[in-house]
């Protein structure tokens, strides 16, 4: 079953809204940061990785955001266009506001720490001005990154791209990304995650993320009950996130659809998720069984814990569709997902 259908007229098949920032990850790792000398630096942010991730599948991509007036900003810029972005709704700011920076910690396999620097920043100087009707008129679907809503103006715009998306019946996607450093208070975050997801088509997060946003309406609710309260609104897939134990699925035909993460040698615990994004969206603008879309975003997302940045190394299908055969190969056809019937 195709639980989303999207208008194959539109010339973008996904638009973006929220975080860009620079990467800096240590090349002298396995250590704690004050330890470490050199680093690499990246294109980064949750959604930024994702269109990266997504316009290497061959999906055409746009973007809402603000960006420094400056070197970074540059860089970031011709990045995207490098990969086929199109970056003719990306602002400079005009007030001296800088671009994100985040110092990544990766002590172990297992442990990695983030440390942002996120004063006067101008990802949330992203304006209501900013954002164009025609260009979302033009895409199939719009994803929302949940940072975005932190602050005015961003959450401003944020909000009137939602309005306008369902105005002209473009999906909508939201991707809770919840950081703390851009956050208040805890009401905030239910506030204004809960007005996207209301309006959202598909919305995707971790079991915590989730509870935070409920947490104003009705806080310990179980995943399916979570899935269900959304999907009296306006979501057709719901997709619960529980890190290493994997992710579920629901969907508004009352089924779910379980995945586990793909056996990896991680280098670092960031980076999966957007590898995910990207990898599900591809499966689901080519009209996929949910269970291939579910598989192909695990293996692109343990790619991604396998790589040493979150942009630069983002996989092509090719590469992806190659991992899963491998892995296969080695572990078993159920490696990622038990193909069962579930009601």
């Amino acid at each position: 079953m195709r639980y989303i259908t999207f208008d194959q007229s539109r010339p973008y098949d996904l638009v973006l809204l929220g975080r860009v920032a620079v990467d800096f990850n240590p090349v002298d790792y396995f250590q704690p940061l004050e330890d470490c000398t050199t680093f690499k630096k990246y294109v980064g942010g949750s959604p930024a990785n994702i269109a990266v991730g997504a316009a290497r599948h061959g999906l055409k991509i746009g973007f809402f955001a603000r960006v420094s007036d400056d070197q970074l900003g540059d860089f970031v810029v011709h990045f995207f266009e490098k990969e086929g972005i199109d970056t003719s709704r990306i602002r400079r700011c005009t007030n001296g506001e800088k671009i994100g920076l985040t110092f990544t910690e990766i002590l172990s396999r297992d442990e990695s720490s983030i440390l942002m620097y996120r004063n006067c920043i101008a990802d949330l100087q992203l304006h209501p001005d900013d954002i164009d009707e025609d260009y979302i008129k033009n895409t199939k679907a719009l994803l929302i990154s949940g940072t975005s809503l932190a602050a005015s103006p961003s959450r401003e715009a944020a909000l009137k791209a939602v309005m306008l998306a369902k105005r002209f019946g473009t999906k909508v996607i939201f991707d809770v990304d919840y950081r703390s450093y851009s956050w208040k208070n805890m009401d905030e975050v239910s506030i204004y995650y809960s007005m996207v997801a209301r309006d959202a088509d598909i919305i995707m997060g971790s079991r915590e993320e989730f509870d935070l946003m409920e947490r104003l309406i009705e806080p310990g609710r179980t995943d399916r009950q979570t899935a269900e309260y959304w999907h009296r609104r306006s979501a057709k897939i719901v997709i619960i996130k529980h890190g290493k134990k994997g992710s579920t699925a629901y969907t508004c035909d009352g089924k779910h659809y379980t995945v586990r993460p793909f056996p990896v040698e991680a280098l670092k615990s960031f980076g999966g998720g957007d590898g995910y994004g990207a990898g599900f969206f591809y499966g689901l603008y080519h009209g996929w069984d949910m269970y291939d879309c579910l598989e192909f975003g695990c293996a692109q997302a343990s790619m991604m814990v396998a790589a040493h940045s979150c942009s630069e190394e983002m996989p092509y299908a090719d590469q992806v569709h190659e991992f899963i055969r491998k892995s296969k190969e080695k572990y078993g056809d159920t490696v990622c997902c038990d193909r069962e019937e579930n009601p």
